[in-house]
């Protein structure tokens, strides 16, 4: 049996052979097992048969220990203090850390840090990233609350307090397109309302009043599951909602809560959020874009549409004047922060890394 390295090329539907392993991040091998056919039985004779097979080798498991002396020797990161360097990786592990905050500080074509790199240089970034999740987390909280009431509020106005009205398909938008959603939402519905025993809110409801309200219920929903809720409302019932907020139309304010949801998931799983690009959704276009005169590539704009500054632009249409401001003082006060105490990173590499134009402050200046 043997091993050599597979070089897969995307123009051609095969791999070829090369004859020399290649760095990647996994290594993908080839075995050749030969068997010399034998006459037997009056089986034919003939050449070896032989059996090939692909095994994909993922990195191997390295003691902290290890993981450090690699950091130094292999990729030329500095770190003056091991054992302090290896409570961190303890702490914080090595893929949440050095994987998920090494880029900025790594020279694509050696794939070592760029000389004079710290250990701590990655640490001050992961820092900042979680004191950013911290400060964003808190304001999508703000919007999901607000949301969590409006969406009660007018479904109520609407139909009723009645368990009933909430637990009707009648009462949710009727596109044959939307059947199995509302019939997914409702059973969520169904479940906390008449058979959830964990939350004492809802067993007191349903004891005392033989029924669970819309406002009750809704407590326990998650954003993504009340960012679905909207959707499926009635455009009536949607209209109320977005008319609580200045010029955000109803299926702006569908966009946003859809991208709200994955920030917020970011920020719930602890991972890297300055960065973080939207895949499959992106925010509205709205006047903000156009009158900080945003970069675009034909018509569309190439900042603030899935980055970090579509969420601040999102946060300037969804909370209140004063929660923007208190915002907008915290996120600038985190940046300079974290620019004094790293010089590695430029500020304006780290407003880049986030889609943040220089100007950004001037959001403030606009109307919406």
């Amino acid at each position: 049996m043997s091993t050599v390295a597979v070089d897969w090329q995307k123009k051609k539907k095969g791999p070829t052979l090369t004859n020399s392993l290649k760095t990647t991040k996994l290594i993908i091998v080839t075995k050749f097992q030969i068997l010399v056919r034998t006459g037997t039985a009056g089986g034919p004779e003939g050449p070896p048969l032989i059996f090939w097979g692909v095994s994909i080798m993922s990195k191997p498991y390295l003691p902290y220990g290890q993981q450090i002396q690699k950091l130094i020797h292999d990729k030329g990161l500095i770190i003056n203090n091991i054992n302090y360097a290896e409570r961190m990786l303890t702490d914080i592990g090595y893929f949440s850390l050095i994987g998920g905050y090494k880029n900025l500080f790594i020279n694509p074509m050696t794939r070592k840090y760029v000389g004079g790199t710290t250990f701590e240089d990655i640490l001050a970034l992961y820092h900042f990233d979680e004191e950013l999740r911290t400060l964003t987390f808190s304001y999508l909280i703000k919007v999901e609350q607000k949301i969590r009431q409006l969406i009660s509020d007018s479904f109520c106005a609407s139909f009723g307090e009645s368990q009933i009205q909430y637990l009707s398909p009648t009462n949710y938008n009727q596109n044959s397109k939307f059947t199995n959603d509302v019939a997914k939402l409702i059973n969520i519905l169904d479940y906390h309302a008449n058979k959830n025993t964990e939350k004492s809110y809802l067993v007191h409801q349903r004891k005392v009043y033989g029924n669970v309200p819309l406002w009750v219920t809704t407590k326990i929903l998650t954003f993504g599951q009340l960012s679905k809720f909207y959707g499926l409302l009635q455009h009536r019932q949607q209209s109320m909602i977005s008319k609580a907020y200045s010029n955000v139309s109803e299926k702006a304010l569908g966009q946003y809560l859809g991208c709200l949801t994955l920030f917020r998931n970011v920020c719930a799983h602890n991972e890297r959020l300055f960065s973080h690009n939207l895949v499959q959704r992106e925010f509205p276009d709205t006047p903000i874009h156009k009158k900080m005169n945003l970069p675009m590539t034909g018509s569309m704009y190439t900042v603030g549409k899935r980055d970090y500054f579509g969420l601040v632009i999102a946060f300037r249409y969804l909370l209140r004047k004063d929660e923007f401001l208190l915002y907008k003082k915290s996120l600038k006060k985190l940046i300079n922060q974290y620019c004094k105490k790293s010089h590695r990173l430029t500020k304006t590499d780290l407003l880049k890394h986030m889609g943040l134009p220089t100007d950004w402050e001037n959001i403030t200046r606009y109307k919406i």
